[in-house]
């Protein structure tokens, strides 16, 4: 039997008083009447120089427009727009009027619940269910919400995604960017797809989604592609290192856009493909082992530790210590860059550990996503993501990678005078 991971709302038989509530929604009420009436106040003030033919005020108060009842967070709330009336005209015949920022016409839900729906699309929850969850998280009168607004937003995700992977980057500067292609358990339109992704650190320890579209992982034409987009659009400076997963298509390619980029092949990565040639009863050994490297202090430490693996497991297991062996010098580049930057730069974990939530979302399509809807959700979710990623560590010392000034072992040098 297959295990789900979707969990069941409880939806309550009634929904029971909550004074809390209550005196919140209440409160609520009042807040929006008098912003409201404050809003056409401030209209009819910046009118008040304009009288019509008899000398009168032409702009004024003219009772309410029909009350209808607005979906926010803390449930529906009620509201009543004042009407103004215009009893004037201008050159052309027309006439002025009133429209509230804050009420819109035809307005019935908050922001707060248009954003809710495509966060419960994209955190797992099917269309189909809506209507249960939204009145377990706002009350029961939210079971009227269509589940066809998901379908209006997938095509606006789709046309934000379109104009932000058109976006200009000239001046902008990335002194490190992790790259990845990540593939889903659902295959797209039964292609071997996957998601290419770049992500940089910019000049101020700043990360940023820098690009994401649809290729294959280990065709470096789809990399070079890439790239050179990302250069043709403004991103001229060549990043100082970039971080990925050594199998990719994406080296070939970086070497020929960027080739004085620096290269780290992930250690995480790396770890997954040693222990995938070694029998599992070593995996814990292994990779204690393995760990003995990419956590030394210096790089000398580091390639004795190095070499130690070699002498170690080179007998028993020679392809899991070729697959080390051959990419020892990007393994251990980051010993050249500073110490404070180092639990970032050694592997792609930015990338992976936003696509986990990815792969969650698309084993529950049941593979009926398309390309578009892919790609959008992936730029969706990756934005979502993007407001909880960390700052680079010492990110007073990016003005020194920029600059070219040398680093051993984590460690600026000092410059001796010529």
């Amino acid at each position: 039997m297959a295990k789900s991971t979707v969990v069941p709302f409880e939806l309550p038989s009634e929904f029971s008083a909550d004074p809390l509530t209550e005196v919140i929604q209440a409160g609520a009420k009042e807040l929006l009447r008098t912003a409201v009436q404050a809003e056409v106040s401030a209209f009819l003030a910046e009118h008040a120089h304009l009288l019509d033919e008899e000398g009168r005020q032409r702009l004024v108060r003219h009772g309410f427009l029909p009350e209808r009842e607005m979906m926010t967070g803390i449930g529906t709330i009620p509201v009543q727009v004042p009407r103004v009336r215009d009893r004037g005209r201008n050159e052309d015949g027309s006439k002025i009027k009133f429209r509230s920022a804050l009420v819109p016409p035809y307005l019935r839900k908050a922001k707060s619940v248009e954003e809710l729906l495509p966060w419960l699309y994209l955190k797992g929850i099917s269309t189909g269910d809506f209507s249960e969850a939204l009145a377990a998280l706002l009350g029961p009168d939210a079971e009227g919400l269509s589940s066809s607004t998901i379908t209006r937003l997938k095509a606006a995700w789709w046309e934000e995604y379109e104009a932000w992977r058109k976006r200009d980057l000239t001046g902008k500067r990335y002194v490190y960017i992790w790259a990845d292609g990540v593939y889903f358990t659902p295959r797209l339109d039964g292609d071997r797809q996957c998601m290419l992704v770049i992500i940089g650190a910019d000049e101020y320890g700043e990360k940023d989604i820098l690009a994401i579209t649809d290729g294959f992982r280990e065709n470096a034409d789809s990399w070079c592609d890439l790239l050179k987009g990302l250069k043709k659009r403004g991103l001229t400076v060549p990043p100082e290192l970039a971080t990925g997963d050594g199998a990719l298509g994406f080296w070939t390619a970086l070497r020929d856009v960027f080739p004085d980029t620096r290269e780290q092949r992930c250690w995480v990565h790396k770890t997954a493909n040693v222990l995938g040639a070694t029998p599992k009863s070593m995996h814990e050994r292994v990779k204690a082992d393995l760990q003995d490297i990419w956590m030394a202090e210096t790089k000398k430490e580091a390639n004795a530790a190095f070499d130690l693996f070699v002498e170690i497991y080179g007998a028993k297991y020679e392809k899991a210590v070729a697959k080390l062996v051959k990419d020892r010098d990007e393994l251990l580049a980051f010993y050249d860059f500073p110490a404070e930057h180092w639990k970032h730069i050694r592997t792609t974990n930015p990338i992976e550990s936003v696509f986990a939530t990815v792969r969650n979302r698309t084993r529950k399509t049941k593979g009926c996503l398309n390309r578009k809807t892919a790609l959008a959700m992936v730029f969706r979710l990756m934005k979502s993501a993007k407001k909880k990623w960390r700052k680079i560590n010492g990110p007073n010392r990016l003005p020194d990678v920029i600059q070219g000034i040398e680093f051993k072992d984590g460690i600026k040098q000092l410059q001796t005078a010529a």
